[in-house]
């Protein structure tokens, strides 16, 4: 009868952790399936961008022959295989889909999934990106009037906590 219980037991912890490896599966393929939607594997693009830039201006600033630019083009590919090597989609995809499992539940990532499929999702993703960066514009336009208060407000709380501070130096007295 012990025998028994103890070989029940073993099944139903089997079954059990199967179900869980099942969830967990799911789970990932949620998330998996949100990350397309949301076209994270574009996330490190501005980043190549920027870089293949950099390897455009220090070419031109070292006043190179355009029969140069196949010299270019080389080191342009070798930064982009450093750059896939480190933050390409194969090597980010399993760190955002734990990411992703970690901070939302299976049936979030679902509605996230149903949400990003719909028209209204579809039209968010789309205009984010612009609206982001406008956003963004706008914020540095309205800080750069309360850019010169703070300046302020940091010399006086200076001057307020070291007197000296600010002061020229005394020449040094000579022995």
């Amino acid at each position: 009868m012990t025998r028994l219980r103890a070989l029940c037991t073993a099944v139903a912890l089997v079954c059990a952790s199967g179900q869980v490896f099942a969830d967990a599966a799911s789970h990932a393929a949620n998330a998996e399936k949100f990350l397309v939607l949301a076209h994270a594997d574009k996330l490190g693009t501005p980043v190549y961008m920027q870089v293949q830039q950099m390897f455009g201006q220090r070419f031109e600033q070292t006043k190179a022959p355009a029969s140069k630019k196949s010299v270019l083009d080389s080191y342009q590919a070798k930064a982009n295989a450093a750059l896939d090597n480190a933050i390409g989609w194969n090597k980010l995809k399993p760190d955002m889909i734990k990411l992703y499992t970690s901070n939302f539940t299976e049936s979030e990532l679902k509605d996230l999934v149903a949400f990003y499929q719909s028209p209204l999702g579809k039209k968010v993703l789309e205009t984010m990106p612009r609206v982001t960066q406008q956003s963004a514009q706008l914020t540095q336009q309205k800080l750069e009037s309360a850019v010169p208060v703070v300046n302020k407000l940091l010399d006086d709380m200076t001057k307020e906590l070291d007197p000296n501070a600010g002061k020229a130096a005394a020449p040094a007295k000579k022995p």
